[in-house]
């Protein structure tokens, strides 16, 4: 009898670099192969980054970007996506027609506009373009409150506004919204998770405290798009992100890297790398 062929679960990251580690693509890459999943990239900017924030952003050619995603989809293939930091609108387009091109089906898109420090990252002009040509091409959309605030125009300061901001976001195109909370004052942590006309799910914890906040966005979609990758369904995907990225904030809270907002400690509880059986290859 033939062995059948084994491969890992493949999640590809659409995103820019942090040169202190922290967030963009390296923290997804540690969060994909801390989760046990065969971690791809696709830079889309290089930044000069620290803790302290960021000194400055190079972008990457569209053409070069589309060079890493066809070499990429054309050879190995993916299980899911997650998109990060699109500084340009043919950045954007050029996502987009991988997606479609592709047919990827599972797909995180982390709009990232803000960092941790308060630097914006994306070109005022991007943002129409990503909302047209990402938001319906997602599985879920996962702003915090500072990018849905630029998204939808206006501020969101109240946790009393968290759903309206969320169904808002969702009839922007998006079939599902995570709108993360954390920014909001408190000692409870709460994001919504809306999909559809049905009812908002709260997912809701302690707030950690902790210096080290720098790439949780990043490591969050990155945790949500491994769990997709994995099989697991949208609800359960997210719910096993948090509980990832919670451990993460705590395992790392004592450890001091830099002046600044340091890193989340991916590497608390690494899975082994998972393999998969295939009926047959496929993107």
């Amino acid at each position: 009898m033939t062995k059948q062929p084994q491969r890992y679960t493949r999640v590809l990251s659409i995103a820019g670099s942090d040169s202190g580690g922290g967030a963009g693509i390296q923290a997804d890459l540690k969060t994909f192969a801390a989760l046990g999943c065969y971690g791809m990239t696709a830079i889309t900017a290089l930044t000069a980054q620290n803790t302290l924030g960021v000194s400055a952003i190079h972008g990457v050619p569209p053409d070069m970007l589309k060079a890493q995603l066809s070499a990429v989809l054309d050879d190995i293939g993916v299980d899911a996506v997650k998109i990060g930091m699109l500084h340009a609108p043919d950045i954007v387009r050029t996502v987009a027609w991988a997606l479609k091109h592709y047919g990827v089906k599972q797909v995180v898109l982390d709009p990232v506009m803000v960092a941790t420090s308060g630097d914006r990252l994306i070109a005022p002009d991007t943002v129409q373009v990503l909302v047209d040509e990402l938001f319906p091409l997602a599985t879920v959309v996962t702003p915090n409150l500072d990018e849905a605030a630029l998204l939808l125009g206006r501020p969101i300061t109240a946790a009393g506004e968290l759903e309206a901001a969320a169904r808002d976001l969702l009839a922007m195109g998006a079939p599902a919204v995570l709108l993360k909370g954390g920014h909001l004052p408190g000692d409870e942590v709460a994001d919504l998770l809306v999909s559809g006309p049905g009812p908002v799910q709260r997912l809701a914890s302690p707030r950690i405290t902790s210096r080290n906040t720098h790439g949780t966005g990043c490591t969050l979609s990155s945790a949500i798009a491994a769990h997709l990758a994995l099989g697991e369904p949208l609800e359960r995907a997210v719910a096993l992100a948090r509980s990832y990225i919670l451990q993460a904030i705590a395992m790392g809270a004592d450890v001091y890297t830099g002046a600044g907002h340091g890193p989340l400690n991916h590497g608390h509880a690494p899975v082994a790398q998972i393999k998969r059986s295939p009926a047959s290859p496929s993107h």
